[in-house]
């Protein structure tokens, strides 16, 4: 399968599980190839055929976006190098979940999660650790005779009745000794990884603008592979604003696009700044020319003209 059909069947399967998915991110560098919307569950989604396309930097891009968006990262893919994703698994790259389609339709159709995940060694389950000492102490065992049933120590099955998780071939082992269910589902939506404060970008940015815009009064986070170049944050409740900045190209024009389509799934408002523009804005990011953002000094006066021009061209 082309990955620009897979990138079509995960579209369509999001859409049928009713998510308002975003344009396709269709320039470079990027990050991620669609967003997605459900009710309060926003995905940022990267699809590919080949996981092991997924470099380091890509992930640390998706996590710190997914925590200004509040947005989840995730991988959609089919295999590594070396084998298929197996159905009913979450796998994690570079801090980032990654399932195959299979198990992604099966949790957003379905609403039925994965149980297991990967992990150095081989595949784990969550053991719910209360359930499990209920069991046993049903059943009058004691810990060290759940550990001999197993092959395991008194001290392991005393972890797992503390939450430690447990391979596949256990987990299984435990619930026919004990004939009840023992494993908590993956909570695939915050399973990403936080980001680490030296995962910032150290690329080179639009200093001027992000200078701007700090003055003005967001907190300002440059990206390396969106296709907006800095998502901007203030105190208030407002919406956050994604923002580009370069000469008004077609280019740019498909960039602005994309950021409005962007914003209406995770619902914030978007500003492409330019040199001269022509026109008010492109759907519904609005352009401005940086002579005049310059002049602008705090941060309700830049969300007025953003949504005057948003709005004026509508």
């Amino acid at each position: 399968m082309s990955r620009s059909a897979l990138v079509g069947n995960v579209t369509a399967m999001l859409e049928d599980a009713g998510f308002l998915v975003s344009e396709r991110c269709a320039v470079r560098p990027k990050s991620f190839d669609v967003a997605a919307r459900r009710d309060d569950t926003v995905l940022l989604l990267k699809i590919l055929g080949n996981i092991d396309a997924f470099d380091a930097r890509t992930g640390i891009e998706m996590r710190r976006l997914g925590t200004h968006l509040d947005a989840t990262p995730m991988v959609i893919g089919l295999r590594t190098r070396d084998e298929e994703l197996k159905p009913g698994v979450m796998y994690l790259r570079h801090g980032v979940p990654v399932l195959s389609p299979d198990t992604a339709l099966d949790l957003f159709i379905e609403d039925v999660p994965p149980m297991i995940y990967a992990a150095p060694g081989g595949l784990y389950v969550n053991i719910d650790g209360k359930v499990l000492a209920d069991e046993r102490e049903e059943r009058e065992w004691s810990l060290g005779r759940l550990a001999s049933e197993l092959g395991v120590s008194r001290r392991t099955v005393s972890k797992y009745e503390d939450g430690m998780n447990a391979s596949v071939e256990v987990a299984a082992k435990m619930e026919d000794l004990l004939d009840a269910p023992l494993v908590d589902p993956v909570d695939v939506l915050d399973g990403a990884e936080d980001p680490d404060d030296e995962d910032a970008t150290d690329d080179e940015t639009d200093d001027a603008l992000v200078a701007v815009l700090t003055r003005v009064g967001f907190d300002v986070h440059p990206t390396t592979r969106a296709p907006f170049k800095t998502v901007s944050e203030d105190d208030g409740d407002e919406e956050n604003v994604l923002t580009g900045h370069s000469a008004f190209t077609q280019t740019a024009e498909k960039r602005a696009r994309i950021m409005s389509s962007l914003g209406t799934v995770t619902r914030t408002r978007s500003v492409y700044v330019v040199d001269d523009a022509s026109r008010d804005a492109v759907e519904e990011t609005a352009l401005i020319e940086r002579e005049e953002i310059d002049a602008i000094d705090d941060p309700d006066a830049l969300r007025e003209l953003i949504r005057e021009r948003a709005e004026g061209s509508a």
